[in-house]
């Protein structure tokens, strides 16, 4: 965090009568970040520093620091304070699911975490998505994914054991490839995407924990139903992505 010496401090000066005063304190903070004064996740002065800084009452400074949060340069985290935000990740929602196509074309390295595999019986939700039997045997995949290193979603996957059998035994290499890549080489199964649904509610303390995501903040959950080329149902996927790190992209012309 850059400091601010408010013991001696800077009067802030006019640069462009033209513009409001919230307005050239926004460009001066702009100009901080973008010149590496603030790096990625520093977390700025507190309001009455940054208020008696410039010389304004917090109302104005509030204008500035909203016009730099809608820019997606600055995030407010509650009872936290204001950071300097991340670039946003785009992660698009099409027929195909491409995690890492996604995150590579962005110059991104994604990484798959496996955080566990079992076999478990289908409640009401997963047995409706699947169309499967209540109680019947699935397969539930946990996984943690990454860009970079950081953090970024979580995913829990279901997988209906009849379809594939030892699919516990063989899924033990998913840190190394896709899901799609793994159905296609172990099933010779195909992997579309049928329907997403998109909602947004505050992280549990688990996945908060495992995101290194206040619990203030919210996440986007995508609960997904995906078949194969006969239109059956061979996974049900509830992903909840870091809502202040991506934004999702709804791309029906993708293949």
């Amino acid at each position: 965090m850059k400091a601010i010496d408010n013991s001696q401090p800077e009067k802030f000066t006019l640069r462009h009568s033209s513009l409001p005063i919230y307005a050239q304190i926004a460009e001066e903070l702009r100009n901080d970040i973008q010149k590496g004064m603030y790096q990625v996740g520093d977390r700025l002065p507190t309001e009455a520093q940054l208020s008696q800084h410039f010389g304004v009452n917090r109302h104005t400074l509030r204008r500035a620091i909203s016009e730099l949060k809608n820019e997606g340069l600055l995030r407010v985290d509650r009872g936290r304070g204001t950071f300097v935000a991340a670039t946003p990740i785009y992660y698009a929602i099409n027929s195909r699911v491409r995690y890492n196509e996604s995150l590579k074309a962005q110059g991104l390295e994604p990484k798959m975490q496996l955080l566990r595999v079992i076999q478990t019986e289908a409640d009401a939700a997963v047995a409706k998505a699947l169309q499967l039997p209540l109680s019947d045997p699935v397969a539930l995949v946990e996984r943690f994914g990454l860009a970079n290193e950081q953090p970024i979603c979580l995913n829990s996957s279901y997988f209906p054991l009849q379809r594939f059998p030892d699919f516990v035994e063989k899924c033990q290499h998913l840190t190394l490839i896709s899901i799609s890549k793994f159905l296609q080489e172990n099933y010779n199964c195909d992997h579309i995407r049928q329907s997403t649904r998109v909602s947004t509610r505050l992280v549990n303390p688990q996945d908060a924990q495992r995101l290194s995501l206040p619990a203030s903040l919210p996440v986007l959950v995508v609960e997904s139903i995906n078949i194969d080329s006969q239109q059956h149902p061979i996974e049900y996927g509830i992903t909840r992505f870091r809502g202040d790190r991506v934004e999702l992209v709804f791309d029906n012309q993708s293949p």
